[in-house]
Formats: structure tokens, sequence, C-alpha cells
């Protein structure tokens, strides 16, 4: 049911100073009237005020907003592959899912929606949502999370391939993008802090060099299994370890069981879906899997048990990738692989 558009806040333009004015926020300081261009993934973003009926299409990007309280701005949600954080199911159960996974263009606009937002950029292209373009050509200002596009080539097939290794810092900037759009810029300084406060408290002392993993993240036949450079690329770099598959800059390529069993990591981290778009996307499928298949049942990895268990979040570039870090070097701790 489309949502009835409520009036903006104003923004004064005095010699070429933008001068903000208060406007309602959901929680802490007061959200401020906003006028700014920035260049995003590329495309030049133009927003005349803070938005007051934003649409997420993917969880990560739906998980930032809710951590800067944006709940009361936000018309719909889409594409999600987990239970949303624990300290956000208020928030969330107030803004309306448009889809479990990608909702139609159409759907989208009967929010009549001043601003959208995604995680990923085949979201916002032709055999998406819709292309960029088409919310530009309506006057809807669009955001691409910059971990999907800095240092990264998505002209490809599959989910792309990484030409730099992405950071922790594009998903803090992505962070502070946002809070800057909706006027909430304490907000954001303070999620981005918090944030970096774990990962130094996550890896603190920690020595994983002698040990190697693998990320799974789904799909039976033909497993997605990180490469190089992505978000696992983030938790392995910040512990030390080693990714089995850091020869190929692929984001998540597709690799036969043969090849995973030959390179017998010392622990399997698998992702734990509760999406169905995929064979065994839940860790109990996969782990049922890994154990009764000839090729992966005598792995060192899968003869120990030595699995960690990670939501797709935390394998994906988003404020979660800190619970992934969290949760692997806990475990390289327990299973004794690390100092």
């Amino acid at each position: 049911m489309p949502v009835t558009r409520t009036a903006r806040c104003s923004a004064l333009l005095l010699t070429g100073t933008f001068l903000l004015t208060a406007c309602g926020g959901s929680s802490g300081e007061p959200a401020k009237a906003v006028a700014l261009t920035l260049t995003n993934c590329g495309e030049r973003v133009e927003i005349t005020s803070a938005p007051k009926q934003a649409v997420s299409l993917n969880q990560g990007t739906t998980e930032i907003m809710l951590s800067l309280g944006l709940a009361d701005r936000m018309v719909g949600t889409a594409t999600w592959t987990d239970p949303v954080l624990k300290d956000l199911e208020k928030a969330n159960a107030s803004v309306p899912r448009l889809a479990d996974n990608a909702p139609s263009f159409e759907k989208v606009l009967d929010t009549e929606p001043d601003f959208v937002a995604a995680s990923f950029a085949s979201t916002l292209a032709k055999g998406g949502v819709a292309p960029r373009e088409k919310f530009t050509e309506l006057g809807v200002p669009t955001y691409l999370s910059p971990a999907d596009c800095e240092g990264k080539d998505n002209s490809g097939g599959g989910d792309g391939t990484r030409t730099k290794p992405l950071t922790m810092e594009s998903v803090y900037g992505e962070v502070r993008d946002l809070a800057k759009i909706f006027g909430v810029e304490e907000r954001g300084d303070e999620l981005v802090e918090s944030l970096k406060a774990r990962v130094t408290k996550a890896t603190t002392g920690i020595d994983a060099s002698d040990s190697s993993v693998l990320y799974w993240f789904a799909n039976q036949e033909s497993p997605y299994m990180a490469g190089c450079c992505g978000a696992p690329g983030i938790i392995t770099n910040a512990l030390g370890a080693k990714n089995v598959f850091d020869d190929t800059i692929e984001e998540w390529p597709q690799i036969n069981w043969e090849t995973v069993a030959d390179r017998d990591p010392d622990v399997l981290v698998i992702g734990d879906l509760t999406r169905k778009s995929q064979t065994a996307e839940t860790a109990a499928k996969k782990i049922a899997f890994l154990e009764s298949n000839a090729a992966t049942k005598n792995m060192t990895a899968v003869k120990n048990k030595r699995y960690v268990l990670l939501s797709g979040q935390a394998m994906n570039p988003t404020i979660r990738t800190v619970e992934g870090v969290e949760k692997v070097a806990a475990a390289l701790r327990e299973y004794r692989l690390a100092g």
C-alpha cells in the first residue's frame, strides 16, 4: 500500500554554504536538513533534503540504516539472507518488507520513495530491481555500497572480481555517507567507532599465520567459495590466517569438490543462511553434505569437525563482517590454531 509522502525538511543555500536546520529524528541528536552532492560508484548523486521515504533493497544497507536509528524514515526493505540483528528486531518490525528477495520496480515505486539504497551493483542494474538511471529519471536519488564498486570489476559474469583487496574502510565510508545523507552524522561516527573497537578487541594478540581457512557461502552442486579479496579477505587478513583460495580474485568463484578437498583447509567457515534460493543454504545441510560426500568426508577440517558458522551478512561486506572477525578469531583460538 502506498505511503503518503510526508513533508521534507528544507535547506537554505547562502553564499555557497548550506545551513542545516533541525528536523525530527527517531533517537539521539535531532536529524538535520541535508542538501549535498556526492559521487557514488561513478554516479553523481544529488540529495536535496534528508530522506523521509527511504527504501533499502539489500539487508546490508538496511541494517546500517536501522543501526543509525532511521526506521521511522524507511518505507520498505528487501532481499534478506538472514534474520535481522537481534538488537534491531523491534525497529525492523516497523518497516514494511517489500519482498524476501528482489521486489519489482513497480513495488518499490508504490512506496513513493525519495531515496533508494542497495548493497550490490546487480540490484540496481538490468536484471535486478531496475538500473539506477530508471530511478534518476523519476527524481529518486540512489546509493550503492562502495564495497561493491571500489576496487571491483562487475562487468563480467558471476559476482565480479576484485582489482584491489577490500578493507573495512569501505564499509565505514558507507556508514558515514548514509549518516550524512540522513543528517545524523554523530550517530554514524559513533557506529564506526564501535565497530572499530570490536575488531581491535577480537584481533589483539592473535596470530593465526600457520592456519588455513575456506569460506563456503552456498550451493551444494557447484559451491560458491570465497576468493582472496572480498569480505572473507577482511576476516582472514585481520587474523593473519591464509585463505586456501587466495589465488583467485573472483569474489565467489564456483569450485568443484575435488579441488576443495585437495586444498584441505584447517577450518571450514560455513554460511548459515535462511534464504531458499540455492541448495544447502543452512549450515546443517552443508555439514551433512561434507560428512557424507566421498570427496570431502576425509578432509582435515571435516574429520575434526572444525566448523565456524557465519550469517550470510557476515560473509558479505557489511557491518556484520565484524561479527565474522569475532567468530573466526574465537574459533581459531578454541581449536588451538591461533596464538
